[in-house]
């Protein structure tokens, strides 16, 4: 994996969009489309100038009637350490995580060694996949701590035994740091979607990758700040989080009966 240096880390994608009047597409005269272009580039100018870097552009048909512009462009970096490398590793866990994450302190320190992947960042995943249920599956099948799918397990291998759904999960998460260069927004983009929506850009990504890159850059951006508590996670919680945590207090408490 490429080790991001703190200089070259980008934390935050920021989403510029536009919508125009209602005009029939078949109706966009050539003058039009030219005025596009040129606003775009004089877009990317200003981005340029102002420290940003664009990496996505589309104009993309949301029906017979309507043109939406985004643009996805790169801020300078928040953060004071890079998402990977033997560095990120040893940086202390955020109190901003609810308590059924910091449950998991000593094996999310444990995690964040092996793969070289900062434990705020993993705690992040948890956080919003299963706010540190290890026995949750979801409707669509994704099981265990990290949610993971039951494809990227072997035959017969449990799905539920927290190590492997570790292994599997943070296996995961490490190939969308490699395809995003540690973008921590983008590869968690990635293990929602796949990690296909990392190069596809903000405007293709299904409505339920939007929202976990919202929540997800959010609350890892307020963990690595230094932040006691983070408003991006309590704004998770108000909008449904609580419930999953109030699943996940439960299941911790049968799982330390059950291998304790």
């Amino acid at each position: 994996m490429r080790k991001v240096p703190a200089s070259e880390q980008p934390t935050q994608v920021v989403v510029r969009e536009i919508i125009t009047e209602t005009v029939k597409r078949r109706q966009i005269s050539w003058v039009f489309a030219v005025a596009i272009f040129l606003g775009v580039c004089l877009f990317a100018v200003a981005s340029v100038l102002l420290g940003g870097q664009i990496i996505y552009t589309s104009i993309v048909p949301i029906d017979d009637n309507t043109v939406v512009y985004e643009v996805i462009a790169r801020e300078q970096p928040v953060t004071v350490a890079s998402t990977t490398g033997e560095a990120a590793s040893q940086v202390p866990l955020s109190p901003i995580f609810t308590e059924e994450i910091q449950f998991w302190q000593p094996l999310i320190a444990e995690w964040a060694l092996a793969w070289e992947i900062d434990p705020n960042l993993i705690a992040t995943v948890i956080q919003i996949e299963s706010c540190g249920d290890p026995f949750v599956s979801s409707g669509a099948g994704a099981q265990g701590l990290f949610q993971v799918m039951p494809f990227h397990f072997d035959p017969g291998e449990d799905m539920l035994d927290v190590q492997n759904n570790a292994a599997r999960g943070l296996a995961y998460l490490n190939g969308g740091l490699d395809v995003s260069d540690g973008h921590a927004g983008l590869a968690m983009a990635g293990y929602n979607g796949g990690h296909s929506v990392i190069r596809r850009g903000y405007a293709v990504w299904a409505n339920e990758t939007r929202r976990y890159y919202y929540w997800g850059t959010g609350i890892y951006e307020d963990a690595t700040l230094g932040l006691t508590e983070s408003p991006r996670l309590q704004e998770w919680l108000a909008a449904g989080g609580q419930g999953l945590c109030d699943r996940a207090s439960q299941s911790q408490e049968q799982y330390l009966i059950q291998y304790e």
